[in-house]
């Protein structure tokens, strides 16, 4: 028998042994409402669970069930999700509410199949879902998978190629117990999660440490290994904070690009840094402001906000309207509710600063 057959052979066992021991609290654990289920692993998705802790604690309270999602105003859902980042997500779990509440009756599909055909559900959450809420044989394949896969069995095939993804597909469907795929899905991401961690395993104390390929070859830090490394692009983002008699202007982004849905300030938008006098030359400052009398007020320091793709660099400029503006593009809200509005991170960060004359979130 193979090294790596000795190790399958007695690797379930050891992490579900491992498993039993350990105490790691979470509402969604052992729960078997798949709507719940579903809910905490969109949350979860690209998120931290400290992070999406509370987020999910406030959807269940706010909608105990599909249907009550499925009923919310869209602005209400994004609002609820404001901060937590990757907005298509809350996108999709609108859809996806709505698909179920009312073109499924209500009912969440059974199958692996039947839930992997739901919006904004990929292979994982799937797998996830099925495994969690019926006990279906699936084997979950997340970041946290793929580092413990990686190290124990000492695999160097990049797990963001086509073949890696296959190759590690495969051998979690070899590893999980099939009888008890919920609690063994469960166990293989908390062990990821705290023991077998991005920087600070705990080798001393894992039950693997006699089979660790990584450990005996001292590649830890090595594996796994990705092969395609992300090229974030610089996006300017020139923010018109206009201001008349305590009222400001608003716009919803409904196009297809990063925080769709979501509101900002009238927006002048640079592929690179620029200076002042650029910004005010530019043709979007003239027909926002269509020579109304202003002043500027301020203008900001750069905010940032680093996207899985984007880099965004915000400044904000406050500007003190002598006169209203008339322009159907933007909505005029008084300046108390904009807690009302969903923001992406940047421009939270912004309103926070209470430096800043807007000390309102």
């Amino acid at each position: 028998m193979s090294k790596t057959d000795s190790i399958k052979t007695t690797f379930s066992e050891k992490l579900l042994n491992w498993a039993s021991t350990q105490d790691r609290p979470m509402p969604w654990k052992d729960e078997k409402n798949p709507y719940l289920i579903w809910l905490s692993e969109i949350i979860l998705q690209q998120t931290r669970v400290a992070q999406g802790l509370p987020y999910f604690e406030n959807f269940a309270k706010n909608y105990p069930t599909v249907k009550d999602l499925a009923d919310a105003p869209e602005d209400d859902v994004m609002k609820l999700w404001q901060g937590l980042g990757y907005y298509s997500r809350a996108r999709n779990l609108h859809a996806t509410a709505k698909n179920i509440a009312y073109e499924l009756n209500g009912e969440f599909p059974k199958t692996y199949k039947d839930i992997l055909l739901l919006k904004g559900v990929g292979p994982y959450t799937a797998a996830a879902i099925a495994s969690f809420a019926y006990n279906l044989p699936h084997a979950v394949v997340d970041g946290n998978v793929y580092r413990v896969l990686a190290r124990i069995f000492g695999i160097e095939t990049p797990i963001d190629s086509t073949e890696g993804k296959k190759a590690f597909t495969k051998l979690a469907g070899e590893l999980i117990d099939e009888t008890k795929a919920g609690k063994y899905n469960q166990a293989i991401m908390d062990f990821g999660a705290t023991l077998c961690t991005p920087k600070l395993s705990k080798c001393t104390v894992c039950p693997f440490n006699t089979d660790c390929e990584a450990l005996k070859n001292k590649t830890i830090d090595k594996l796994p290994v990705k092969s395609k490394k992300i090229v974030k692009k610089e996006r300017h983002f020139h923010y018109l904070i206009l201001n008349y008699k305590g009222n400001l202007w608003l716009n919803k982004r409904t196009k297809k690009d990063i925080w769709q849905n979501l509101y900002e300030f009238p927006l002048i938008e640079f592929s690179e840094k620029k200076e002042q006098k650029d910004v005010e030359n530019h043709s979007e400052w003239q027909k926002i402001l269509n020579n109304k009398d202003f002043s500027i007020t301020k203008i900001s320091k750069p905010y940032r906000q680093i996207l899985t793709h984007r880099k965004i660099i915000a400044t904000f400029w406050e500007i003190e309207l002598n006169e209203i503006i008339d322009n159907n593009d933007f909505i005029k809200v008084e300046k108390n509710n904009l807690k009302q509005f969903a923001f992406p991170k940047v421009i939270i960060q912004y309103l926070q600063d209470k430096s800043l004359y807007l000390e309102l979130f």
